[in-house]
């Protein structure tokens, strides 16, 4: 109960916002700067041509915690793939977002800082409502669909497929 009374919290503080204009690419999305597992800036150019989910996740939050590993695996097997994930992470603290990179292994990038007011800015931008969310974008910046999180769960052998043919998630 306490978890869920904090993620409602934590959300409520969202405005919500309707989706903006297409954006000209990822570029105009991101921050020009993300981090590496490491915590090393990486630009965000080296996302060019490539299919970015935006992971919205929090190390408090148990079914992110769930969900994560399953995460880990799918892009594991598809960053040869021109595929990548951004994580924008809900922590409290910027020790909670390095610990949860740490123990579950993500080895991608992330949006700098926690609860970061670029990472506030997607998830107002995609009106992420709750966590975890996997919001998938095109090269061009387009959103390919929200539910990216549901297409690992239920089929990881095809989401990237579906995802690059446009498919949109039921």
């Amino acid at each position: 109960m306490k978890t869920i009374l904090a993620l409602a919290l934590a959300l409520s503080a969202l405005p919500v916002l309707s989706h903006a204009e297409k954006p000209a690419s990822l570029a105009d999305l991101l921050p020009a700067k993300l981090e590496d597992a490491k915590g090393k800036k990486v630009d965000t150019s080296t996302l060019a041509g490539k299919h970015v989910a935006l992971y919205f996740s929090a190390h408090w939050c148990p079914p992110c915690r769930a969900f994560t590993p399953s995460l880990v695996k799918f892009r594991n097997e598809h960053v040869d793939q021109d595929f990548e994930i951004v994580f924008v992470s809900l922590d409290n603290s910027e020790r909670e977002k390095k610990s949860y990179i740490r123990e579950t292994e993500m080895k991608w990038l992330s949006v700098s800082g926690a609860r970061s007011k670029e990472g506030q800015a997607l998830a107002e931008r995609f009106q992420i409502r709750g966590i975890p969310a996997l919001v998938v974008l095109a090269p061009d910046g387009s959103v390919v669909t929200p539910n990216g999180r549901n297409d690992v769960m239920q089929s990881p052998e095809t989401a990237l497929r579906k995802w690059k043919e446009n498919t949109p998630s039921p």
